[in-house]
């Protein structure tokens, strides 16, 4: 095993990467899970070597999240992680303290190897490439190869350290920029599942067919994918009728594309992609219309361009520099709030993922799914591999009406849909994740099960304070008082 490496380096958060510790918590992960599943079982021992071989060479992984003064930072992490087996619902939140303080961990279930990553440490694509080197180097090992990166192959190694920097940084420029949205839009609601539990459900649809329909409408995958998921929103919600608020879409748009960067840092930028439903006669080939136009003029360089320079600009500016982290998390909290509520659900297309040839034969397929949580209770994510398009939706509501409206949407075009989930889906397929203990399903706004406990052992806070203040007036004993509270 890979002795810890003793020298101890640190590097600043990218751009983007600063929110997502302030913002993280139990009930926000802010955790995404890349995932490739094998033809064959997957082999832990062999997992583990794969993953210390390749974990020196992408510097990026190998950090802990350290708090300073004004911002948080990285420091590079000597200690080996561990593989496991995965045993709980995907996406769940990275304890500071836990997981050798790592921000991200590697899990397998049964032919399944799956990466979840911490969004500070990187952002979709970075995932993906971690996952692809892991995936090739365990594939190698399974092969009988051990050689890993001798002397002979400096070319492969030179191609396999993967560069790290701001490229926020790298492309801002000082121009006029417009502020992000935050006009509130339609939210959904359901039946929640207790925290911490999370509904997963993944359709599988071909792509010949898809870009059949996408061909026919003269649009994009992404387009089509985007005004489905609004129309079966607002058809599943709204029952098709008129509202007050819109329905929109938060749209991660991968940067490198635009600006030639390969950093395995965060570089995406975010547009809002919507549709304010006045109409009942509207036509699903209107709203397609619609958001084709709405993506071609916000999904432009110059508009990207000003999207970097508001962020890295308020980065620059001084006297917001100088505030201490504790004050900027309270502030940064409310920013996010105020954005947050701007859109209704995310849609992220992270595109196809390619390997090469002598993989992609062990390879069955690719899925990508996003963390959510009570204030943003469902989330699709798109990827493809070979012949198949996968459309994950991840979600804390007990059924899945919207999801099978979708995928119907999807149907009535003539796109033939699997379904496929975890134990807490519709899905006539269910073993493809671990089964988790049985759970309750909470109603909107309440708390079931906690609201029984507070009755059975009462309001802490409360009580405390009408004790205190019964001890002060002399109407209870110090020593019963210390015995009710220490169980003494």
């Amino acid at each position: 095993m890979r002795q810890e490496n003793p020298k101890i380096g640190w590097r600043k958060l990218d751009n983007t990467a600063k929110i997502f510790p302030v913002i993280a918590n139990e009930s926000m992960s802010q955790v995404f899970r890349v995932s490739v599943t094998l033809k064959k079982e997957v082999e832990p021992e062999i997992l583990q070597q794969a993953l210390e071989d390749i974990l020196p060479h992408i510097h990026n992984f190998r950090v802990k999240l350290r708090r300073g003064l004004f911002w948080y930072y990285f420091e590079e992490n000597g200690k080996v992680p561990q593989v496991q087996r995965e045993s709980t619902y995907p996406c769940r939140y990275f304890d500071p303290h836990g997981n050798r303080k790592f921000l991200f961990r590697v899990t397998y279930y049964q032919r399944r190897i799956n990466l979840e990553v911490f969004h500070a440490l990187t952002d979709g694509l970075g995932a993906v490439n971690f996952l692809k080197s892991l995936t090739e180097r365990y594939l190698d090992l399974l092969g009988g190869s051990s050689e890993y990166w001798g002397p002979a192959d400096e070319h492969a190694q030179q191609n396999q350290e993967f560069p790290v920097e701001d490229s926020y940084l790298r492309n801002y420029r000082e121009m006029h920029h417009r502020s992000y949205s935050s006009s509130p839009a339609f939210r959904l609601e359901g039946n929640y599942l207790p925290l911490g539990a999370e509904q997963v459900l993944h359709g599988y649809v071909n792509v010949k067919e898809l870009k059949a329909v996408c061909r026919k409408h003269e649009v994009s995958i992404t387009k089509y994918l985007a005004a489905a998921l609004i129309w079966s929103i607002w058809q599943e919600y709204l029952d098709g009728e008129p509202c007050e608020l819109p329905v929109v879409l938060n749209l991660p748009i991968n940067l490198r594309a635009f600006f030639g960067s390969d950093t395995m840092s965060n570089f995406f930028a975010v547009t809002l992609i919507g549709c304010l439903f006045r109409n009942p006669d509207m036509e699903f080939e209107t709203l397609l219309g619609m958001v084709s136009r709405q993506m071609d003029r916000k999904i432009d360089k110059k508009r990207l361009e000003e999207n970097i320079s508001y962020n890295v600009s308020n980065e620059k500016k001084w006297y917001l520099r100088i505030i201490p982290l504790v004050i900027k998390k309270l502030a940064l909290n409310l920013v996010f709030r105020l954005k947050d509520r701007a859109y209704t659900t995310t849609l992220s297309n992270i595109g196809p993922m390619q390997m090469e040839e002598e993989y992609a034969s062990e390879i069955e397929r690719f899925h990508f799914m996003i963390g959510v949580s009570r204030r943003q209770p469902l989330k699709c994510a798109v990827c493809a591999f070979g012949d198949e398009v996968v459309i994950t939706f991840t979600s804390v509501f007990a059924d899945s009406h919207l999801q099978r409206r979708f995928f119907g949407r999807l149907k009535e075009d003539g796109i033939r849909v699997r379904l496929e989930g975890n134990e807490m889906s519709g899905a006539r397929r269910r073993n493809l994740y671990p089964h988790i203990r049985p759970v309750l399903i909470l109603r909107k706004g309440g708390e079931a099960k906690a609201s029984r406990v507070v009755k059975k052992v009462g309001h802490t806070g409360e009580t405390a304070a009408k004790g205190l203040g019964e001890y002060l007036a002399g109407r209870r004993d110090w020593k019963e008082e210390l015995n009710r509270r220490l169980h003494l």
